[in-house]
């Protein structure tokens, strides 16, 4: 059965069938669902134009194959829609609502239309409208919680479709006709049960078949269960299982009693193991989840995974690496199943291997990017083979597969409560390779969210030091994105974080990040003030190198403020700092920035001198671009004093510069721009 790919939320034939064969029934229902998408809705037979994408509704207990359905009619009408199908799931596993921002964000990466990191839930919303508004586009969203979520993601575009999976009528959304879902007819459910245990054992006894059928209330989930049960005993009979069922007085749905009479059927060790998948997070496992789950080794927990798929008990998610989804109509069953047979401690201790397993594969899916550092190849050698990852790209490729499962996960750890230990190194790992493998811009949105779960932890366990961590670096997110009020009380709470911490390296850097905000915000003398304090502080502890770049801090404040005397005093200061420190292209900027202020002044002469003086340092540190901006710089001078002739030539060298090296330079100031965002990341988590 390796070549079945079951959905037990509903149904699908082999993996190599045709793609017309891929369903089974619903026939009456796809025909109503395909005329209603063509119907006249109420504000047509009023004479105006709909204001929004139709919805269709698929309204249906969990596992009566309601998604199944969605599926295959976005398939038979997708070409319809030359924008693209657009997927995501309203709900959880364990039925908990989906925020819409999350959603929302969902269906805008899926656009290639990434919104600000922590942008507010209507932000997001009404930049999923803007990007839908040109496009005829269908979106699929399944299991939705309530009416207020579908009407949020609606786009404003009556050329969309929105197709809804729910287990209820959506109340308050106009002009929703449900589609209610009952059980699949006998002859269905007979073929279904065939796809499983072939043809002869149906054919040998069909009324059993008939009976078994009826018995699972032509519900798929159910229906698929039993055709699995079925399949890994080729010596069991359909009556054998009928009989079963009808001796079973259990109480709860069909999916539930088939679900635990499987459960009931496997071996000790593969039966805990399915009922501990209830604890993956998200309803994504893969092997090594499973093994540490199950306290057994990834090629065990990989085969008993491959098992489950076969018999229906798991959705296998197409992807390259081996990752399978937990149904939703099994979730609720598998957590009563190990709420009954495990201990609260053993599951607590269930949970505590998984997040530990996770925490050193990210710190493995890190390290091996770290590709000149002794320290981190011995550690990566020191870690399990199974833990290691042959090549940065598969490490990359398994991050980017398991995103969903690392944050759920994520989540879930911090709404636990009893693993905060775990859960602040599991948030502190996923920074670290999230950043080193996709970058802080790349992975803002996933890096601003696990800040706030930081932050959750820092202040439920009264953690002061980590909780300026997380403030600073949402505080830094909040700021690049435009929110630079936001910012700013974010950077003061930060503040005085740190000091309750005594952190002095948070106190400072607070300190520098309020300066920084007042300076975006026009606030000159404040921006000085607080890059002032932060100088202080710095020399206070003898950090040379951070006072010599905050002396040019608070003299671009003044610059900005038109105080040319006291902005040449700081940059003075900078570059004298620099000098003393050895750094070579710290001290060209600092030179380069002297000048400009020089020339705001009047200072012609002076500024020629100083600019001659940056060019020969941007030399020495090899910084091509600033030499062509230094070079740039001197033609515009030169121009000023009526020097065409050396205009010219500067600008003739700066526009050779930029030709000759700017590729080379973009990758080179890309990876140094990463190299500085792995460090700060690493230094604040």
């Amino acid at each position: 059965m390796t070549d079945q790919a079951v959905d037990p939320d509903g149904v699908r034939p082999p993996r190599d069938a045709a793609p017309e064969g891929r369903f089974l029934g619903r026939t009456r229902e796809l025909k109503e669902l395909r005329a209603d998408i063509e119907r006249a809705g109420l504000d047509t037979l009023s004479g105006r134009k709909a204001p929004r994408a139709r919805v269709l509704l698929i309204a249906g207990r969990s596992g009566s194959g309601r998604t199944a359905l969605a599926e295959e009619l976005v398939r038979q009408v997708a070409d319809r829609y030359p924008g693209g199908v657009l997927r995501t799931r309203l709900s959880e596993p364990d039925g908990t609502r989906v925020p819409v921002g999350r959603a929302a964000r969902e269906l805008l990466d899926a656009l290639a239309e990434p919104a600000p990191a922590g942008a507010p839930e209507d932000d997001l919303t009404e930049a999923l409208r803007t990007a839908l508004a040109g496009r005829r586009a269908l979106l699929l969203l399944d299991d939705a919680a309530d009416a207020e979520q579908v009407d949020a993601l609606l786009p404003d575009n009556p050329d969309c479709l929105a197709v809804t999976v729910s287990s209820g009528p959506l109340t308050g959304i106009a002009d929703v006709r449900p589609c209610t879902l009952g059980g699949l007819d006998t002859k269905s459910g007979v073929e279904l049960l065939s796809r499983f245990t072939g043809s002869v054992r149906v054919t040998v006894d069909p009324r059993a078949a008939e009976r078994l059928a009826e018995q699972c209330q032509g519900q798929p989930a159910a229906l698929v269960l039993a055709g699995g049960w079925l399949a890994a005993r080729p010596q069991a009979a359909v009556a054998d299982l009928a009989k079963q069922l009808h001796t079973d007085t259990g109480q709860g749905t069909v999916v539930g009693r088939v679900a635990r009479l499987v459960h009931d059927s496997l071996r000790a060790p593969a039966a805990r193991t399915l009922r501990l998948l209830s604890l993956a997070p998200g309803g994504l496992t893969d092997p090594h989840t499973a093994a540490a789950l199950a306290g057994c080794s990834v090629e065990a927990a990989r085969t008993t995974l491959d098992d489950f798929a076969a018999q229906g008990l798991l959705h296998s998610v197409g992807s390259a690496l081996p990752q399978y989804r937990v149904p939703r109509c099994l979730h609720p069953v598998l957590h009563d199943l190990a709420q009954a047979h495990e201990r609260p401690g053993e599951l607590q201790l269930a949970r505590a291997r998984m997040l530990e397993r996770t925490v050193r594969l990210l710190q493995s899916c890190r390290a091996i990017t770290e590709t000149d550092s002794p320290q981190a190849h011995e550690k990566l050698l020191g870690m399990p083979r199974a833990l290691r990852f042959p090549s940065p790209r598969a490490a990359a490729d398994w991050l980017r597969l398991r995103r969903p499962a690392l944050l759920a996960a994520a989540r879930l750890a911090v709404a636990d409560g009893e693993l905060d230990t775990l859960a602040r190194r599991l948030m502190a790992q996923l920074v670290r390779a999230l950043v080193a493998h996709f970058g802080t811009q790349a992975a803002a949105s996933d890096l601003y969210d696990i800040h706030g779960l930081v932050l959750d932890v820092a202040e439920r366990r009264a953690l002061p030091r980590e909780r300026a961590a997380a403030l600073l670096n949402l505080g830094d997110l909040d700021a690049r994105t435009g929110r630079t009020a936001d910012a700013l009380v974010r950077y003061r709470a930060a503040l005085d974080a740190g000091r309750e911490a005594n952190d002095p390296y948070a106190t400072g850097r607070a300190m520098e990040s309020v300066g920084g905000a007042h300076l975006e915000l026009g606030n000159y003398d404040r921006a000085a003030d607080w890059f002032g304090r932060a100088l202080t502080e710095r020399l206070a502890r003898d950090e040379r190198a951070e006072a010599a770049r905050l002396y040019g801090r608070i003299g671009a404040a003044h610059t900005y403020a038109g105080r040319y005397g006291e902005a040449l005093r700081n940059w003075r200061a900078a570059v004298a700092g620099h000098r003393k420190n050895g750094d070579v292209a710290a001290q060209a900027r600092a030179l380069s920035e002297l000048a400009r202020v020089q020339e705001y002044a009047g200072r012609l002469e002076e500024s020629l001198r100083t600019c001659g003086q940056a060019l020969e340092w941007a030399q020495r540190a090899e910084d091509t671009r600033l030499q062509a901006a230094l070079h740039l710089r001197l033609a515009d001078s030169f121009e000023h004093l009526g020097d065409p002739t050396s205009a010219a030539l500067h600008r003739a060298t700066a526009e050779r510069m930029l030709a000759e090296d700017a590729p080379e330079d973009d990758s080179e100031a890309q990876h140094g721009e990463n190299a500085c965002e792995i460090r700060s990341a690493s230094a604040q988590d």
